[in-house]
């Protein structure tokens, strides 16, 4: 059988909170390397479906699953998927910005301590400059790393928790409505750091805003009702779609 191409191959998923089914039958490809968006109205299933991408629904009693998905052909629902493994594989960014209440570089430093990823003082040195460079916040930082995260600006710590995931060095980086607490410019911001972001890592987004994902993404899914009713390259969905 060819290796699939896709990073992520999702088949017949349906995911049920307790007798309640809110993702019917969802199948899609996730490209390496590019920015998928997921569009919708509220409550449609984007983000049920998204934490059903590293598990995080596991945390919600009651929760079930059915169909697969494949990440790099790793059935992430097997009975011996290691869900922490799973989770640094799979970064995730959060609508609110939840930098933790410690220090600029002890934020950074999180992951590769708890996971011990093995780097000794100057490693970790070095990760935490490398992620917040790739998060473009380390000319805001460099000087000020032992100041308390919570006191930079709205769009410097959801920048930062950005810097957090990556510093785990994931597969994937999945975004639930990250800039919709932001606002203008440090979404402008966010944005440009997802068009650079994407020359390394897969992006999946969940955006409200047509607009956000007209211009940034590369493919697109359309929920409606935990259903996916069309799935295309963004260009075509916007200007030729094949559902009114």
């Amino acid at each position: 059988m060819p290796e699939s191409p896709s990073i992520f191959s999702i088949q017949n998923l349906n995911f049920y909170y307790g007798t309640k089914r809110a993702l019917s039958g969802i199948s899609m490809e996730v490209e390496p390397r590019k920015v998928t968006a997921l569009i919708g109205p509220s409550g449609c299933g984007k983000s049920t479906f998204l934490r059903c991408l590293n598990r995080m629904n596991d945390t919600i009693a009651g929760t079930r699953v059915e169909g697969k998905i494949l990440l790099n052909g790793d059935d992430i629902y097997a009975p011996g998927m290691d869900v922490v493994d799973l989770r640094q594989r799979v970064g995730m960014v959060f609508q609110k910005p939840n930098p933790f209440p410690q220090t600029i570089f002890d934020n950074v430093a999180f992951g590769p301590r708890v996971l011990g990823m093995g780097q000794n003082k100057s490693q970790l040195n070095g990760t935490v400059e490398q992620s917040l460079k790739q998060a473009a916040l380390w000319e805001d930082v460099k000087d000020k790393l032992q100041d308390d995260a919570l006191s930079l600006a709205l769009g410097q710590q959801q920048r930062l928790c950005i810097a957090r995931v990556i510093a785990v060095q994931p597969e994937v980086i999945l975004m639930d409505e990250a800039t919709s607490a932001l606002d203008p410019v440090a979404t402008l911001r966010v944005e440009e750091l997802i068009a650079e972001l994407k020359r390394e890592y897969t992006i999946v987004i969940v955006t409200h805003n047509m607009q956000q994902a007209a211009r940034i993404s590369d493919f697109t899914g359309l929920f409606w009702l935990g259903e996916l009713v069309e799935f295309s390259p963004t260009s075509e969905i916007f200007m030729k779609p094949k559902e009114d």
